[in-house]
């Protein structure tokens, strides 16, 4: 067994190792932050697939789904083993905790390692629900953010980027020297160029998501009023520019147009749904790649402090919505919003003052430095509360086969 004594090494706020203990301790903290329902499911649970299900919203999709709607189903990600050198992937490590959570609650819930993007996937899905669930998914939920996609048609290879759309942007944006000390700096982002929209849309928007739908129809797996939900973001006028207004916005707004076509095409098929649960901002290993995410969501807690509405607590809302234990409550372009809290006219203007506010020399009066700077450790393990992180730890932790 390979044991080591595990440090935080990182570069920016990309970590090279993850700790399989903090990573656990983790899960478990969200699943415990989870609302239990009201009842316990009177039969065996939905079945439902979560695609993207080992990081983000797509893990707390994955926990809000087993603790709130007791769903049975098939969980899926594409994690990285350990090796001598490396430790696991974090997701690789919180994909084994959730495991012994839904062992523990007595649901049956596999987990799949690979491209969600291939034709592969789909068919093991596919002959994994016709063996072992009946030949019946009543839920899906699409948690996929990657940074390229090969389509299963024609082989191409399709590659999304960060940019906006028609000039350059230039914002402020939060880093941590190799002390921890904060530093607010300018960032100049250049515009899309040649194709970057389309190949941005090709990864981030709806045509995997549709591609799903397509094939588990296909095979006449969507049960009677099967619902399907893809999870998205908008986010403050402050990171507009890079995001809802740049090459991620489009892929998102497919994302959107897809979830009208599916919505139409359910409802006519199988009396389904199909939305776009538009959440809050949170720390993941996705938002902070984002320029200027980081300042966002430092100083969106300094507004609202433990008011900030973790994902955990947004999906068990979204689960509440999708299983029918609350109405299904949408905008008037057909997206469920959890967002609410953080887009606020009150919190946005608190926010945005403290953003124009916002230098080397004010910034730790203004936002939550510590909270953010554990937050983003806490990703790969690290800072979580009751680790003992001078002891060895095992980093060989298996992926979790499924039970008989």
């Amino acid at each position: 067994m390979n044991e080591r004594v595990l440090n935080p090494r990182n570069r920016g706020f990309l970590f090279l190792d993850s700790h399989p203990e903090g990573c656990r301790r983790l899960v478990d903290e969200m699943w415990r932050a989870c609302p239990a329902p009201d009842a316990a499911p009177e039969d065996e649970g939905p079945v439902a697939l979560v695609i993207g299900s080992s990081a983000g919203y797509g893990l707390a999709a994955t926990l809000a789904g087993l603790r709130r709607a007791g769903i049975r189903g098939i969980a899926v990600s594409f994690e990285k083993a350990p090796t001598e050198r490396r430790t696991a992937t974090a997701g690789w490590y919180r994909t084994a905790a959730t495991a012994d959570i839904a062992r523990a609650a007595g649901r049956d819930l596999v987990f799949l390692n690979g491209d969600a993007f291939s034709d592969a996937m789909k068919d093991e899905v596919a002959e994994l629900l016709e063996r072992r669930f009946g030949g019946r998914l009543d839920h899906l939920v699409y948690s996929v953010a990657a940074p390229r996609r090969t389509d299963p048609d024609t082989g191409a290879a399709y590659a999304s980027v960060l940019k906006p759309i028609g000039a350059p942007n230039r914002t402020k944006t939060l880093v941590f020297d190799d002390r921890g000390a904060p530093e607010v700096r300018a960032v100049e982002t250049g515009p899309a160029e040649g194709d970057d929209i389309e190949q941005t849309v090709a990864v981030m928007g709806g045509a995997d998501w549709e591609r799903w739908i397509d094939h588990l129809s296909g095979r006449g797996l969507l049960a009677d009023g099967f619902t399907t939900a893809a999870l998205s973001y908008i986010g403050s006028p402050l990171t507009a520019a890079i995001y809802r207004q740049g090459t991620i916005g489009a892929a998102k707004a497919h994302l959107e147009a897809t979830a009208r076509t599916l919505d139409e095409r359910l409802r006519r098929t199988v009396g389904g749904r199909a939305v776009t649960s538009v959440n809050g901002a949170a720390v993941t290993q996705s938002s902070t790649a984002v320029p200027g995410i980081a300042l966002y969501t430092g100083l969106l807690r300094g507004v609202l402090g433990e008011d900030l509405v973790p994902p955990i607590r947004q999906l068990a809302a979204l689960w509440d919505q999708l299983t029918g234990a609350a109405p299904l409550a949408q905008d008037d372009e057909g997206r469920v919003r959890l967002d609410g809290w953080e887009l606020a006219d009150e919190v946005q203007a608190a926010v945005a003052a403290r953003w124009e506010a916002a230098t080397t020399g004010t910034i730790a009066g203004l936002a939550d430095l510590d909270w953010f700077r554990d937050e983003v450790r806490r990703l790969y393990g690290f800072s979580v509360p009751g680790v003992d992180y001078s002891a060895a730890v095992a980093t060989d932790v298996p992926w979790p086969s499924p039970a008989a």
